[in-house]
């Protein structure tokens, strides 16, 4: 496994729609393996794959609970019951703004082995979910945030 940098603000490539996966090979899983190590290794809690410069649909993400490899994830369904809450990203680092977001939402993701998962996610962990999908359509938590602050380190 490899530490990857983590492109910051003002990259193109955090713009960008990224594309499907049409084949996960041993590239993509070790792609994954690597997103994991370089989000625990910055003491994140998700991970989308152009935040290290690949234009992928690719999320790893763990709430405390586990790593969730994401692969081309859909939103299914999100519920009108929202939450209000801070959020910070690896690709704004120093920087944290209150978002508004689901309380619940359904998401369809094919896993490492190409098999389709179904989460329901709540609460927190919905809420990671979402942050890292807008970064694969090329939004940042700092085009949704209020009360946008830096706190430093």
């Amino acid at each position: 496994m490899a530490l990857l940098k983590i492109v910051k603000a003002g990259a193109p490539i955090l713009k960008e729609t990224a594309s499907p996966v049409k084949t996960i090979t041993k590239n993509t899983k070790r792609l994954l393996n690597d997103m994991a190590e370089t989000m625990y290794e910055a003491e994140g809690v998700g991970l989308a794959a152009p935040q290290i410069g690949k234009s992928l649909q690719m999320i790893v993400l763990d709430d405390g609970n586990g790593l969730i490899e994401l692969i081309n994830p859909e939103l299914l369904e999100a519920s009108e019951e929202l939450q209000d809450g801070p959020e910070g990203c690896l690709s704004v680092p120093g920087y944290y703004g209150d978002v508004k977001r689901s309380q619940r939402i359904k998401v369809r993701a094919l896993n490492r082995h190409g098999k389709v998962i179904v989460y329901e996610p709540e609460g927190f962990l919905a809420r990671i979910f979402q942050h890292e999908m807008d970064h694969l359509v090329g939004t940042l938590f700092i085009e949704k945030a209020t009360n946008l602050r830096k706190v430093e380190e």
